[in-house]
């Protein structure tokens, strides 16, 4: 690739691999991965249970570290930063949307969404946070705990807080893996008509080929290698 397009990529990875010890010494997760996304792609990253994808997804994101190898963000080495660093890179210009929600129990719908504008500091959290939830259709929940909504609910809520800060970078991690398939195509088209309109990039790990299909981009992973 033309040291140009590299300048201007999201993601960059270079010889990218994750080992682990297990009983008969040690384990290959992933085996060196090289690609790139470029800045307003939406990429898939599809493959069977243990195939390796959400490792590379917590490695995108510096949740994890590499056995060898490292990842790009806008240009800068993660895993050339401190584990504080990283952190800081999360916090001000990633964005994340669970399976299993990670909803914070002991606050509300709109407490939730304020989290992350709270601790970037922004002075009018609560009214964006308001402002947000309405967008996703749920103005008349904002003061319910998560065990009061649905599941469709509970994951709108995280597309909520995840987006309220406006990351030009979204990981999603088998978004809606745990809804159903109805609920779960209307979490989708909401994901993709909120990162429209946010011009973010957007990588995500999926069974769900449909969800897939609606990306730029497909990677497929099979016993942790590129096919």
């Amino acid at each position: 690739m033309a040291s140009g397009a590299t300048a201007h990529a999201a993601i960059e990875v270079r010889g990218l691999a994750k080992r682990v010890a297990d009983a008969s010494g040690e384990l290959t997760i992933l085996h060196p991965l090289d690609f790139t996304v470029q800045k307003a792609e939406t990429l898939a990253i599809v493959g069977a249970s243990g195939s390796g994808k959400s490792t590379l997804l917590g490695l995108l994101a510096g949740l994890d570290t590499p056995s060898a190898g490292t990842v790009l963000i806008n240009g800068v080495d993660i895993y050339g930063l401190d584990e504080d660093g990283r952190a800081l890179l999360r916090k001000e210009g990633l964005g994340f949307v669970f399976q299993s929600f990670q909803l914070l129990a002991h606050l509300t719908a709109v407490e939730n969404v304020m989290l992350p504008l709270e601790l970037r500091g922004v002075a009018n959290a609560r009214a964006r946070a308001e402002a947000m939830l309405e967008r996703v259709g749920l103005a008349s929940r904002l003061r319910h705990y998560p065990k009061y909504l649905s599941g469709g609910e509970q994951q709108r809520v995280a597309l909520a807080r995840a987006f309220v800060t406006e990351p030009p970078l979204l990981f999603a991690d088998e978004p809606t893996g745990s809804l159903d398939a109805a609920t779960g195509e209307s979490v989708i088209a909401l994901m993709f008509e909120l990162n429209r309109q946010h011009g973010s990039t957007l990588v995500l790990v999926t069974h769900d080929q449909s969800m897939a299909a609606r990306c730029d981009r497909t990677l497929t992973i099979a016993a942790g290698r590129l096919v």
